[in-house]
């Protein structure tokens, strides 16, 4: 039995590529994204009296991830990429039907348009669902998960004294927290977990329209080497 479902609507993100992305929602406060919803949810009866809601479940498909066979097993980043588990024992993006699921933090309603934070969503992932954040019923007390039972150790980031002027700035003109969501996601330490970064060794991702550049001057270690916007 085959079913198709149709997007709700797309997310504007903060992340413009797949690499740092924090690898669970809420690891980030500071990334923050708009959902725009399509016909015939953009009237606004459909987001009536969310706005008593702190938190939403979205339900999306990992678009850049989807894939004709599926996997059996995976090799979840968390694991150092060396250990493969089945694939309903991970959150791994490799999903049978490409289906991903997120709580994040519901700061504003609109009609037609959601304004999120904490989000690890890329920029165009279609949603295929919104529901509210039920905390009586979504938190669990006695749940435990000994794959993944606390979040990743932050890794240490500072910054060139220029390239933190410089995020202040883009701050200032894109009216959002650069600092914090670089610093919130660098020390997630996007690098593969298998991976010795040597010093001389230049990583960039986008933010937004920024260009953000940083090296390992130490393994356990950040700095922060430039923060630039993009050529128009």
């Amino acid at each position: 039995m085959h079913h198709s479902v149709s997007p709700v609507g797309y997310l504007r993100s903060c992340f413009k590529e797949k690499f740092a992305i924090p690898r669970q929602p809420q690891l980030a406060p500071a990334a923050r994204g708009v959902l725009e919803l399509l016909p015939p949810f953009d009237s606004g009866e459909a987001v009536a009296g969310l706005e008593q809601v702190s938190h939403v479940w979205l339900l999306f498909l990992f678009h850049q991830a989807l894939e004709d066979t599926p996997r059996l097993k995976v090799r979840p980043p968390r694991l150092g990429g060396n250990r493969s588990l089945g694939v309903f024992a991970t959150r791994a993006t490799h999903r049978p039907n490409g289906i991903g699921q997120s709580v994040v933090k519901l700061d504003k309603v609109e009609a037609g348009r959601l304004h999120l934070s904490g989000i690890d969503l890329l920029d165009g992932t279609p949603v295929l669902d919104i529901k509210p954040y039920v905390p009586y019923a979504d938190i669990v007390g006695e749940a435990h998960n000994a794959i993944a039972d606390a979040p990743p150790a932050p890794i240490a980031v500072d910054w060139e004294d220029a390239a933190l002027a410089q995020a202040g700035e883009q701050a200032l003109r894109l009216g959002q927290p650069v600092v914090e969501l670089i610093e919130q996601c660098l020390a997630q330490d996007p690098r593969p977990a298998y991976q010795i970064p040597a010093p001389e060794r230049r990583y960039g991702v986008r933010f937004w329209d920024l260009q953000v550049r940083w090296h390992y001057p130490q393994p356990d270690r950040i700095r922060v080497l430039e923060v630039v916007r993009e050529p128009a």
